[in-house]
């Protein structure tokens, strides 16, 4: 069905409900221009091209996922507010795959520091491992193991890849206990560059 007053904010919307349907890869210009009803060219007095759509389509889908997190995790501190983060993640990229496929796509650096959609996360994100008195590098490090172990659970999840009759919740639960105590325990990067000091002075022993 044609639809009528094509803008920015409405293609990205369209953009991200037809990658839920078909999947990210199959989002393209003719495919929302003929969701509009329009020929292809007038789309560009939107958007410069596929590559520009499909990153809009990558800060909408964040700033979603953020919202529902930063809701989640509001009032709540350490292993809650971890599980609080985590459980909205894992709904969120399950619920909507294809926004969810559109995130993992590299955003060009110059883009990151106009994004609201970024900075918040970046700032809940960090907010909630400072709690567990992480500062830098192992703040970046500890986002890193986060980010590996929910996108690959996730990923995981959604292709049916866990076939042992054990309930994946259950396992999800307990991935999520396991890094609580990680990041409880994280090994300081000050405490690893002493400790091999102490082995150079020490001849390595």
């Amino acid at each position: 069905m044609a639809r009528a007053g094509v803008s920015v904010e409405r293609l990205v919307v369209a953009a991200a409900e037809l990658a839920d349907e078909v999947g990210f890869e199959e989002v393209t210009l003719s495919a929302l221009a003929r969701r509009f009803g329009v020929k292809d060219a007038s789309l560009y007095a939107h958007v410069r091209g596929l590559r520009e759509l499909r990153t809009r389509l990558a800060l909408f889908a964040g700033g979603e996922m953020i919202d529902e997190i930063a809701d989640a995790v509001a009032g709540r501190a350490g292993r809650e507010a971890l599980a609080a983060f985590a459980g909205a993640y894992r709904e969120y990229a399950l619920r909507y795959p294809g926004r969810y496929a559109a995130m993992q796509i590299r955003i060009d650096p110059e883009v990151v520091p106009d994004s609201p959609a970024m900075r918040r996360t970046a700032e809940i994100t960090y907010g909630m491992l400072r709690a567990y008195g992480l500062d830098e590098p192992d703040l970046t490090d500890a986002v890193r193991l986060l980010r590996a172990t929910f996108h690959g659970y996730c990923a995981l999840e959604a292709a049916g890849g866990f076939a042992d009759p054990r309930d994946v919740r259950a396992s999800w639960d307990k991935a999520v206990d396991a890094l609580h105590v990680a990041l409880e325990h994280w090994p300081r990067e000050t405490a690893v560059a002493g400790g091999r000091a102490e082995a150079a002075d020490s001849g390595g022993r």
